[in-house]
């Protein structure tokens, strides 16, 4: 269940400011601050392109080695620069082990609802709480045979143990609506002949002046 960690070698931030941000992506560096356990807020760089891999898993969790020294961390906000495709900063939270975090992780569905019978994810992903270094990729719904109105609820998740829903409410938090498969009535093409082929507009006027 356990997400394998990934290192990263880090410096320390000296620089500060708008400038000095723009200048550490520029020699191929990722600004980061690291908060928690009541420290100081440390400022750090990551190597760009090792964290930028690192960091397309928002729940990734990293090793930081700085020195002699090794933390863990988990990422708490990415900042990214969609035009460039790039990180451009990013927050950090320490964390040990048997210490329990709130990430949001995907839903997968598992199972088939019953014949003619489909289903809607009202929620991709969903707030669970697990020890920080043993976070889970996703959790499971099973759909096998529901039929329409046996919607999925919070309660209905499939949780990995040592993972609790971070919810007010399991049993009123909607995730996936079943309902039958409607057939979409077309109706008929009345201009349309048996051959399928539409008149033009002269045949349509003769016909009209026949009737007539």
């Amino acid at each position: 269940m356990a997400v394998d960690y990934i290192e990263l070698t880090v410096e320390n931030r000296t620089d500060f400011g708008k400038g000095a941000a723009r200048r550490a992506r520029r020699d191929g560096y990722i600004p980061a601050v690291l908060y928690g356990h009541g420290e100081e807020p440390r400022h750090l760089l990551l190597p760009r392109h090792e964290g930028f891999l690192a960091l397309r898993n928002a729940n990734q969790l990293l090793r930081l080695v700085e020195g002699d020294s090794a933390e863990m961390a988990l990422p708490k906000d990415i900042q990214r620069n969609p035009l460039k495709d790039e990180v451009d900063h990013v927050d950090l939270i320490l964390v040990r082990r048997g210490e329990l975090v709130t990430v949001d992780v995907w839903v997968e569905v598992i199972g088939e609802p019953a014949p003619d019978h489909t289903y809607v994810l009202e929620a991709n992903s969903i707030p669970v709480e697990a020890d920080a270094l043993d976070l889970p990729e996703s959790v499971e719904i099973d759909l096998t045979g529901r039929t329409a109105g046996e919607h999925v609820y919070g309660t209905d998740v499939i949780l990995p143990e040592g993972v609790t829903l971070d919810v007010e409410d399991p049993e009123e938090y909607l995730i996936a609506t079943v309902d039958e498969v409607s057939e979409q009535d077309l109706g008929e093409d009345t201009d349309a002949d048996a051959s399928g082929e539409v008149p033009t507009v002269a045949e349509q006027a003769a016909a009209k002046s026949a009737d007539e």
